[in-house]
């Protein structure tokens, strides 16, 4: 699952949570700066992607009539580009080694910022950072399947896309994540 400007705050408050929790870390500092730096790398991150895919849509758009006559799956071409641009814009797009890099990376600036002391290695720092994220995305896959279920247990059919959906999918899945202790 790809990470969203929307659940950076979450993911970075289970990060801060989490390695709280830990027992290996001290936190010089409290939770909240401890969130704040890892916001800031994340988003990082998430501006990098939106920039590679703002490019490959403007070469996909320059190259609009030969794609339509060469017949070419579109999504499976925008995909070819951006992977082929990937290094060029520094994003990892195998999602494993991603959010490894991000751990690491996050752990670089909350070392360099001395709001965490801990006398483990930091591999076992950086495990926590990312079993950290990928819990997060693990939950909120089970959340948004769980609004999903409960959308379409409506009698009132809602279309997605709709202002209409788009409020209730909010409201339930606000639900859904307090109910969870996760907002």
């Amino acid at each position: 699952m790809k990470i969203s400007l929307k659940t950076i705050p979450h993911i970075s408050n289970k990060i801060a949570i989490d390695l709280n929790k830990s027992g290996v870390v001290t936190m010089t500092k409290g939770l909240e700066p401890v969130a704040q730096e890892a916001i800031k790398v994340l988003e990082e991150n998430i501006k990098q992607e939106m920039a590679l895919e703002d490019k490959v849509n403007l070469i996909c758009d320059e190259n609009e009539e030969e794609i339509e006559f060469m017949l070419a799956d579109e999504r499976q071409l925008f995909f070819m580009i951006k992977k082929k641009l990937a290094p060029e814009f520094g994003i990892i797009l195998n999602y494993e080694e991603r959010y490894s890099d991000i751990a690491h990376k996050i752990l670089d600036e909350l070392y360099e910022e001395d709001l965490i002391h801990f006398d483990v290695t930091e591999n076992r720092i950086k495990n926590i950072i990312y079993g950290a994220i990928t819990g997060f995305i693990a939950d909120a896959s089970e959340i948004e399947d769980a609004v999903m279920d409960k959308i379409r247990s409506y009698k009132k059919r809602y279309i997605p896309g709709t202002d209409e959906f788009d409020i209730l999918h909010e409201k339930i899945y606000r639900e859904e994540m307090m109910k969870r202790g996760m907002e």
